[in-house]
């Protein structure tokens, strides 16, 4: 182990029994030792609580990667141990860290009553199993999303370490004194493209990193360029959730050398890399070069640190992160930062919503500490007051009843993460009420893998739905009603075929991807109907569309002819958001425990912004500001 060790491992060591340990390494805030003694992995008799106890931090003990058995013979154990009625799927070794990962439908009897099963895998075979559930939905670009983290078992350990190490070694850049700043270098005053950078005397955090996808070049990116920014000093990206607004741009950090982790959930690890993935593809099929490759799509993935929500974890040695539940999307998280030795804490919401929805709980309120809290306001303004849920039901029965009754179809563009899934909650259930009638429903785009993304995240989900899915038989995502769209051909059937469906594609905006070629081909069609359900950002073409225009020039050939968009079918909007309406917002401050000191509004269009702020601070007489891109804040 040599003299790499730090001083909070050399101090474990110290208080452990000699010549029991190994190696001793960290992985991100938590430590982890490695043992040959068979006996001693087994029963350590307690010599590890003690420690555990002392030093106040996370500590594993696994068996050290030369004493496990060989992956073939700890397969055949795995199976016979393992009932059959389980529905065992992948197992996969990650040999450097001496686990191995078990795919099932049902976890709960690869586990065992009180945890049997396990622990008879880990005698049987030394090797630490860890449990997934097996999607309901198979997806290969999961797997392969996945199979990179095992792929790379061996540079994941030693990046994991050298985590630990920046949060341990202590500081690297002096402790001179006690300041935070905070600067927009996007989604200030402005939907998209956000990323706001975080610094300390010795920490320097990007909090998200996101594209502005309907917005031209100049306008599309987050201010990289700002002079406090520096690739090379980042210690960490922050993640909340998948959207491109959010996510998009990470990889191109990797493109430009960045090594350090990326924190997030699960669920927003795998969607935003198939997001990512299918940022690069469009870009390709529309003969542009692709921001970033495939390549470092891969190399955000493996720089990818998992925390559950309400898991504290050290980052940096002077900021420590929990993640809360938002309730936008699936994994969708607010990020909470304790800050110095009590210096000061933040929370930046991300997007949120503040009311159950029919997939997730409305977002957490209630924090250890609280002063500065950064909030989201799409719908900020005093007048973005969003139906009910109810009222929105009833309103696409009748433009569904109404396009069957012409023979139309109904086009719903959507961001393939939450929105997607909302509806098609929303679309099997009138289906199976008799509301409307049964009828072929398309997924077309990332739709489909992100909902066996839904589906291998239960947790994430709220108590209804999470019952459901356990079920296959009342699993609403696995309704026959839903047919998977794979490629250009079935597409063209789907156009082609007589009667009515509903049509669900990405992207929401009518930016790209395949809900454009279905407009191309149903839109002059008065009898169809085009049904928008996100919200549709300035300049885009949905923007456009809702705006009343019906003609667009999509572009000219060779000899200067105009192609051209003509837009005759019935153009409706609802109201089904994963963004708190303007009464939400208010009232999850009103809840918020403690009320927060300060507020700083962003995301969002710049008089929503501002009138949000207004009110905040008229309401609850809290100092408020919706600081502009470029803008530092100083926080303390």
């Amino acid at each position: 182990m040599g003299d790499t060790l730090s001083e909070i491992l050399k101090e474990i060591l110290k208080n452990l029994p000699e010549g029991k340990i190994s190696d001793a390494g960290f992985e991100a805030a938590n430590i982890v030792l490695y043992t040959k003694d068979k006996e001693y992995f087994f029963d350590n008799g307690g010599t590890i609580k003690q420690v555990v106890d002392q030093i106040k931090k996370r500590i594993e003990l696994r068996p050290d990667p030369s004493i496990v058995m060989n992956q073939k013979g700890a397969t055949d154990i795995i199976k016979e141990l393992i009932p059959e009625e389980a529905g065992l799927g992948d197992i996969i070794f990650d040999t450097m860290r001496s686990r191995v990962i078990i795919h099932a439908e049902k976890p709960g009897l690869v586990i065992g009553k009180q945890g049997e099963l396990l622990r008879e895998i880990r005698e049987k075979t030394l090797w630490v199993p860890l449990i997934k559930r097996t999607p309901a939905i198979k997806s290969q670009l999961i797997d392969n999303i996945r199979a990179v983290l095992y792929e790379n078992s061996e540079y994941r350990r030693k990046f994991l370490d050298k985590c630990g190490h920046r949060i341990y070694d202590g500081w690297i850049r002096g402790k001179k004194n006690e300041w935070i700043r905070l600067t927009y270098l996007g989604g200030a005053r402005q939907v998209g493209r956000s990323a706001l950078f975080l610094q300390t005397p010795e920490s320097r955090i990007l909090l998200d990193c996101g594209i502005n996808v309907a917005a031209s070049d100049a306008e599309a990116y987050p201010y990289l360029e700002a002079p406090e920014f520096k690739i090379d000093e980042l210690d960490a990206v922050i993640c909340t959730h998948a959207h491109i607004d959010h996510s998009g741009l990470i990889p191109y950090l990797f493109k430009f050398g960045y090594r350090g982790p990326i924190y997030c959930t699960e669920p927003t690890r795998d969607i935003s890399a198939l997001l990512q993935l299918d940022t690069v593809k469009i870009a390709r099929g529309e003969g542009k070069d692709p921001l970033y490759s495939t390549d470092d799509v891969k190399e955000a993935v493996k720089h990818t640190i998992t925390l559950e929500y309400g898991e504290v974890s050290d980052i940096t040695p002077d900021v420590r992160i929990t993640l809360y539940n938002a309730g936008h999307i699936l994994g969708s998280a607010m990020i909470h930062l304790h800050i110095g030795n009590g210096l000061h804490n933040l929370l930046y919401t991300g997007d949120l919503k503040y009311a159950r929805s029919r997939l997730l709980d409305p977002a957490e309120v209630r924090f250890p500490r609280l002063e500065t809290l950064m909030i989201e306001s799409t719908y900020g303004g005093r007048e973005n007051i969003v139906g009910n849920a109810l009222e929105q039901d009833q309103v696409l029965a009748k433009i569904v009843k109404d396009a069957i009754s012409r023979g139309g179809k109904i086009l719903m563009p959507t961001l393939g993460s939450g929105r997607a899934q909302e509806i098609m909650m929303l679309v099997e259930e009138m289906v199976r009420k008799g509301d409307i009638e049964s009828m072929p429903v398309y997924i077309d785009g990332l739709v489909w893998d992100i909902t066996a993304i839904h589906t291998a995240y239960p947790e994430f989900l709220n108590g209804n739905i999470r019952k459901l899915v356990f079920h296959k038989d009342q699993n609403p995502f696995l309704s026959p009603i839903f047919k998977r769209v794979g490629s250009s051909k079935e597409r063209k059937q789907v156009i082609e075929e007589g009667g009515s469906c509903i049509i669900i594609a990405t992207s929401g905006m009518l930016v790209g991807g395949p809900s454009m070629e279905y407009l191309r081909t149903l839109g002059d069609n008065p009898k169809n109907a085009l049904v928008f359900t996100c919200y549709q950002q300035e300049g885009s073409l949905g923007w456009r569309i809702k705006n009343g225009e019906k003609e667009f020039v999509m572009k000219t050939d060779a000899s200067g002819k105009p192609d051209i968009l003509t837009v005759n079918m019935e153009v409706h909007r609802l109201e089904i958001t994963g963004h708190s309406d303007r009464r939400e917002l208010m009232n999850f401050i009103a809840k918020c425990v403690p009320r927060p000191k300060r507020v700083l509004v962003n995301h969002g269009e710049k008089m929503r912004v501002l009138d949000l702020a207004a009110s905040v601070h008229r309401q609850f007489h809290i100092e408020s500001s919706g600081p502009r891109n470029l803008e530092t804040v100083r926080i303390v």
